[in-house]
């Protein structure tokens, strides 16, 4: 996972507080992609034959391809988040370590540019993966009209 380093200041000023809160939204929108991705290789499986039908087979492989990128991605990203959530220690113990404290706070705006970026890849992978199987019902239910 590729990421683009930006130096905002803006993550300069937020509390040992703030930065809980946001892991632990991020942990908790994380899970429910984890969760949902369960649905949609459910989804695909259910789904399998009209995907792999001679129409959709490479748009069906190349998004469900990107899915498989995706789901290591979000277990890599929870990791991560743990981590950092542990470190936060370091912002409240009451003992002045600059270093390290501008360390997290590096890394902090790290995981904010990496989640956001994952965001944006996430939703556009689910929203080809639900055109497509939307696009795969409807075609089979017009071939059992027909028959």
């Amino acid at each position: 996972m590729k990421t683009i380093h930006t130096y905002a200041k803006h993550t300069e000023w937020l509390s040992a507080e703030e930065m809980h809160n946001s892991s632990k939204l991020w942990l908790s929108e994380l899970s429910f992609y984890k969760e949902e991705q369960i649905f949609f290789e459910d989804l695909i499986k259910s789904n399998t034959l009209q995907l792999i039908d001679k129409n959709h087979f490479e748009d069906s492989k190349s998004i469900i391809d990107r899915l498989s990128v995706i789901v290591k991605q979000t277990q890599t990203l929870i990791n991560a988040v743990k981590s950092h959530e542990k470190e936060l220690s370091i912002m409240v113990d009451g003992i002045n370590q600059l270093e390290e404290e501008a360390e997290y706070k590096k890394e902090h705006r790290n995981l904010i540019e990496l989640i956001s970026e994952f965001k944006k890849r996430y939703q556009s992978i689910k929203k080809e993966l639900f055109n497509l199987i939307k696009t795969v019902i409807k075609e089979s239910k017009q071939k059992r009209f027909l028959k």
